[in-house]
């Protein structure tokens, strides 16, 4: 695989890492019943930094393309931290002790009724899944993000010096005068748009 293509597969696989974090954030890890209430609980509820730390990691795997040198691999090391905390996060909140405190809360009169906790662990495994894509594509950034080239240098045109981005101040190879060579004449007093005088010839 090339680094310009690579530079490319990169950020889908991000994608593909976020948006089953950002789906399974939005859905119902639990449901506790107490009699005949029902207490859902959503994973904004048991881990509400899931969501957040979702859209950090797509926020750094732009940056990652708007960046290069150490800033690319310290913010593919940010990318890999998102996708750590995202698998921990989806650990954390598939237990049933968060569960059960957090329904206690929302239904105190139901103190001393045997709760039934229904869990639905598709979604802590899918929010799971999607953080290991994150960090992988994280740590590939942070080892092999100084390959792949820079997104300003596409936009650079043809001849650019590499600081400004303007061309050099010579003549084309066609024999037309460059901006500088235009006002370097009118600097002298000669009219540049002018073409050779026939009485010198």
């Amino acid at each position: 695989m090339t680094a310009g293509r690579g530079r490319w597969i990169w950020p889908a696989a991000c994608v593909a890492g976020a948006l089953p974090v950002l789906l399974a954030a939005g859905r119902d890890w639990f449901t506790v019943t107490y009699g005949t209430r029902q207490v859902a609980l959503s994973a904004a509820e048991l881990v509400p930094a899931l969501g957040p730390a979702a859209w950090a990691a797509l926020a750094a795997a732009v940056a990652v393309l708007a960046t290069g040198g150490l800033w690319r691999a310290l913010v593919g090391a940010v990318l890999a931290l998102c996708g750590a905390g995202v698998i921990a996060a989806s650990w954390s909140g598939s237990g049933t002790d968060a569960a059960l405190r957090l329904a206690a809360e929302r239904a105190p009169t139901a103190a001393g009724t045997v709760p039934q906790v229904v869990a639905v662990p598709a979604w802590p495994i899918v929010a799971g899944a999607g953080g290991a894509l994150l960090l992988v594509a994280g740590l590939v950034a942070l080892l092999k993000g100084d390959l792949w080239p820079g997104m300003s240098g596409r936009y650079d045109r043809p001849g650019a010096g590499p600081a400004t981005g303007r061309p050099a101040p010579a003549s084309s190879a066609r024999g037309v005068p460059s901006e500088r060579a235009l006002w370097d004449a009118l600097d002298e007093g000669t009219d540049p748009t002018a073409g050779p005088d026939p009485r010198e010839s």
